[in-house]
Formats: structure tokens, sequence, C-alpha cells
């Protein structure tokens, strides 16, 4: 089904980075969080970046797979 509508010439590009960036850009924020926090809690910053890195991996993951279907 997606094959078929690739056949025009529609470019997904845009749509990939979109998809993408909704991704991670939770994982950004949580990072940015845990930056600002390393001085007053050492191990909550330590926490958040952990679970900044397994969003970005789960999201890189995930929007490879939706994103290899679309080519």
């Amino acid at each position: 089904m997606i094959k078929g509508v690739n056949e025009g010439n529609y470019d997904f590009t845009w749509l990939g980075l979109l998809i993408l960036l909704v991704a991670l850009c939770p994982a950004i924020i949580i990072s940015l969080i845990g930056s600002k926090m390393k001085g007053k809690k050492p191990k909550t910053a330590k926490i958040l970046q952990i679970i900044a890195v397994v969003y970005t991996i789960i999201g890189i993951g995930s929007c490879g797979i939706i994103l290899y279907e679309l080519k």
C-alpha cells in the first residue's frame, strides 16, 4: 500500500524529518533539564540523562523502521 503512494512525484523527506523531530524532541528536552539540574541534584540529573539516551535509542529505532517503510 505504501509503495503505491511513493510511485508519484511525492517527496517524503520533510515528512521523515518531521517524524524524527517529533520522536526525538522529548529526549532533547529531558537532556536539557538534566543538564540544568547537574549542580543541585546530580543523581536526578544522571537518571534524566540515562532516560534521554534510552528514549533516543528507542525513538531512532522506531522512526528508522517507519522511514524505511516509506522509501
